[in-house]
């Protein structure tokens, strides 16, 4: 009978990794026909092999939108909770770590198409739980058939002279995937240089945290005697709110590209929370005059009960716009019905105006800088 290898030994053990890859073949291969909507076709001979294989059939002049993202340290949160209370929410990490790249993608005026995921854990133990590799495959297979895009490779190593988590968290894997979305027609391409003075801001209701701020919260949660398991005045868990997964902006944007709305710029709102409206690097002042009807109670948590200034909320948390939409006045109205229809709640918050590159947030009177200030 042999024993243990001397590879594993080291570290990266595959027998204890099989069942994680196993699991997340058999959702990959759930999903390659999920573009085909969108004229692309994944070549299955290919994949999990060394890389995707795919292409588009369809008729329209045609461009390729392509990025990355890191989910950074929300997770560490869901091993907290897992170790606690026996939940794993690896179904809503795997649906954020699709989501903050999609959300990224789309801002092109790109669609998903093809999602490619990358682990880095800090030991191959952390594969073995079958519970935990379940989930995730079954949040990536569900985020996939929503927004439309194929996972046929992805990438899970072992890496534990790199990832090393804070405790109390025993182990932990980086998130991190890459996303590709075609723009089709190609004149659906969105970049910002259609913005001008008079502009107006739309924006659109987060679910959430969403991946955004998560240090903060670490750094506060911790602080508290019941930590995440700590009672928000809606009487769920701080981690629970903590978690809830990232809301998919694509059927809204798509809704609006359908419509054939000149959409000026796309904005998810990510780092830098409010602040980031100043995203254009020209010289354009944002005047928030309203806002959405409601702010997720985690933020309202932090500011009202662990005083957390409201400048430092609004810099940090999405303060609940997860996407912005900027477009001219005239088309206001049709961007609010197809959203709506579509099951998002926006509002028309403020307007573009030149002047200070600053986002003037008349709601509470504050200024806040660009981002990056």
């Amino acid at each position: 009978m042999s024993g243990e290898s001397e590879y594993a030994k080291a570290g990266v053990d595959y027998s204890k990794m099989e069942p994680f890859k196993m699991a997340m073949i058999a959702a990959g291969k759930k999903t390659l026909t999920f573009p085909n909507k969108r004229g692309v076709f994944v070549n299955e001979e290919t994949t999990h092999a060394h890389g995707a294989v795919f292409e588009y059939r369809g008729a329209e002049t045609h461009l390729w939108s392509k990025t990355q993202e890191d989910l950074g340290n929300k997770n560490w949160i869901a091993e907290w909770m897992y170790e606690r209370t026996g939940k794993s929410h690896y179904d809503a990490m795997a649906t954020d770590t699709a989501l903050i790249v999609v959300n990224d993608v789309i801002a092109q005026g790109a669609m998903p198409v093809v999602f490619t995921d990358q682990l880095e854990a800090s030991d191959s133990s952390w594969y073995a739980d079958e519970k935990r590799a379940q989930d995730f495959a079954n949040g990536f297979l569900s985020v996939c058939e929503e927004v439309g895009m194929a996972l046929p490779a992805g990438e899970s190593a072992s890496v534990k002279y790199i990832i090393n988590p804070k405790g109390p968290v025993q182990q932990i894997a980086a998130l991190s995937g890459s996303v590709t979305g075609i723009i089709a027609p190609k004149e659906r391409l969105v970049t910002g240089k259609d913005l001008v003075p008079g502009d107006h801001i739309i924006a659109v209701a987060s679910s959430g945290l969403h991946a955004n701020g998560i240090s903060l919260v670490i750094a506060k949660a911790m602080e508290l005697p019941e930590q995440f398991l700590t009672k928000l005045p809606n009487g769920n868990a701080l981690g629970e709110e903590a978690l809830i997964p990232t809301r998919s902006y694509v059927a809204l944007i798509e809704a609006l590209l359908e419509a054939n709305i000149h959409i000026h710029a796309l904005l998810p709102g990510t780092g830098d929370g409010v602040g980031k409206i100043a995203f254009d690097k020209r010289d354009f002042t944002y005047r928030i005059r309203a806002w959405l009807p409601s702010v997720p109670p985690l933020f309202e948590y932090f500011r009202n009960e662990l005083r957390i200034p409201l400048r430092d909320c609004l810099k940090t948390f999405n303060w609940g716009a997860g996407y912005y939409i900027f477009a001219s006045e005239h088309d206001v109205d049709k961007i609010v019905s197809i959203g709506t229809k579509a099951g998002y709640t926006l509002a028309d918050v403020g307007v573009v105006e030149t002047g200070k590159r600053e986002v003037l947030f008349e709601p509470e009177q504050i200024t806040l800088n660009p981002p990056g200030e």
